[in-house]
C-alpha cells in the first residue's frame, strides 16, 4: 500500500504545462528522490504534493485518505512537512526557539524534551543557545531539518537540502537522512547525483512536466532516456 498515490496530476501556468498528467507513488518508509533538468517540473509537482499549490486536474491520496484539496497547514496535519518551505529559519532567535515553535506547532505535551530531542536528531544540542543567523550554512540547512522533524511527519520532503554543504557535511546528511526511515518516509529533490544514488531506493524522473523514467538508481542510471534528458552519455 502507498502511502501518498497522486493520479493524473495537471498544472499549467498559462500556457506552461508545468505538470502534465503526473501519477506518483511513496511507500512507506523509502528514501525516493526527484530528479529531472531545470525546467521539469520538480517545484511544483512538490507544490502540488503539499499543498502550496492548488492542482486543476487529478487526485491525492495521503494514508489512504483524500487531501487534493486541503491546503498546506491542513497537509502538515496529516503529517506531511516540507523543510524550507513550511519551515524556515529565523535568524533573531534561538536555534532552540526556533525548533521549538515547530514543536509547539505540532502540540507536544512536553516542549523543552521534544526540542531537545529534534536538536539531538541532527547534532546540534550543542548549538541550542546560539543565534540561528549566527550558525553556518551547514548548521542552517540541520536546523531547518530539525524543525521539520518538530512537526513529527510521516513525509519529509527534503528540497535540495545538500546545496552549499561541505563534503563532510553531506557525509553527516546522508547519515541523518538513512537514520529516518523507515519511522519517516523521505522525498528528496536533490542535483547532487552522487547523493541521489548513494540514498534513494527508488528514483523518479522528471522532463517537461512528465514522468520520463521511474525505478532504482541501477536502473535509471541505466536509461537511455534519462541519460539523453538529464544524465548526459
Amino acid at each position: 500500500m502507498s502511502l501518498l498515490e497522486a493520479r493524473g496530476l495537471v498544472r499549467h501556468f498559462g500556457g506552461l504545462r508545468a505538470i502534465d498528467g503526473v501519477d506518483f507513488d511513496l511507500a512507506p518508509g523509502e528514501i525516493h528522490a526527484l530528479i529531472g533538468p531545470n525546467g521539469a517540473g520538480k517545484s511544483t509537482l512538490v507544490g502540488l504534493l503539499s499543498g502550496r499549490v492548488p492542482a486543476q486536474e487529478g487526485t491525492i491520496r495521503f494514508d489512504g485518505r483524500g487531501i487534493t484539496r486541503l491546503p498546506a497547514h491542513a497537509r502538515v496535519r496529516c503529517g506531511i512537512a516540507y523543510a524550507f518551505q513550511i519551515t524556515s529559519v529565523y535568524p533573531r532567535l534561538t536555534t532552540f526557539d526556533n525548533v521549538a515553535l515547530a514543536v509547539q506547532r505540532a502540540g507536544a505535551r512536553d516542549l523543552a524534551a521534544a526540542t531537545g530531542a529534534a536538536l539531538a536528531r541532527v547534532g546540534l544540542e550543542a548549538e541550542a543557545d546560539r543565534m540561528a543567523g549566527a550558525l553556518s550554512y551547514g548548521h542552517q540547512r540541520l536546523l531547518e531539518i530539525a524543525m521539520g522533524l518538530a512537526l513529527e511527519p510521516r513525509l519529509l520532503i527534503l528540497d535540495e537540502p545538500t546545496q552549499g554543504l561541505a563534503a563532510g557535511e553531506i557525509e553527516g546528511f546522508k547519515t541523518l537522512v538513512r537514520g529516518l526511515v523507515p519511522r519517516v518516509t523521505v522525498l528528496l529533490i536533490e542535483h547532487n547525483m552522487e547523493v541521489v544514488m548513494d540514498l534513494a531506493e527508488r528514483i523518479t524522473v522528471l522532463n517537461n512536466g512528465r514522468v520520463l523514467a521511474q525505478g532504482t538508481p541501477a536502473g535509471i542510471r541505466a536509461d537511455r532516456a534519462v541519460q539523453a534528458a538529464y544524465l548526459g552519455g
